[in-house]
């Protein structure tokens, strides 16, 4: 990752643009939330502005590798998982963990996006990409996914607009 690597997502466009020395990378279709944006804790919506990736988890996973509470629980999503819970928010794949940078707005307080854990996370392919439909966090294809997370390092930025 170079220093002008970012990344810029668009709730209004439910798209993920991943930018290096000045030029589009990758650009991927998302799915941010159903709610709408917002930076409360608790309102499951997407939160605004500057962050960065905190944290990079699951490397070395398999794809589809199921996460509860940032750790891997050792299953793979499949047909059966899904069928035993249907209305489940599936994090899968990998995570890039969120932090604000704004304080007051995404940073600190009632407003915190890390301690919201707000992440860019995989979701069954199942997912439509381009309608919001989450808790909170970016969903994405996993194999957009798994390309994105090789490209980017902790402390790159993410800009949230709507």
């Amino acid at each position: 990752m170079t220093a002008s690597t970012r990344i810029e997502i668009s709730i209004s466009q439910q798209i993920l643009n991943h930018w290096s020395d000045g030029e589009i990378r990758g650009s991927y279709f998302v799915s941010t939330a159903l709610k709408g944006a917002g930076e409360l804790s608790g309102s499951e919506k997407t939160p605004r502005g500057r962050h960065t990736i905190r944290a990079k988890i699951g490397e070395g996973l398999p794809e589809n590798a199921v996460f509860v509470g940032r750790r891997f629980t050792g299953e793979i999503y499949n047909s059966e998982l899904a069928a035993s819970s249907p209305d489940r928010d599936w994090i899968l794949t990998r995570i890039l963990w969120l932090c604000g940078c704004e304080p007051g707005k995404n940073r600190l307080r009632d407003v915190d996006s890390m301690r919201r854990f707000i992440y860019i996370h995989g979701t069954p392919d199942t997912e439509l990409m381009g309608i919001a439909k989450s808790h909170g966090c970016i969903r994405m294809r996993n194999v957009d996914l798994l390309e994105l997370f090789d490209r980017v390092s902790p402390g790159c930025t993410v800009d949230i607009v709507e």
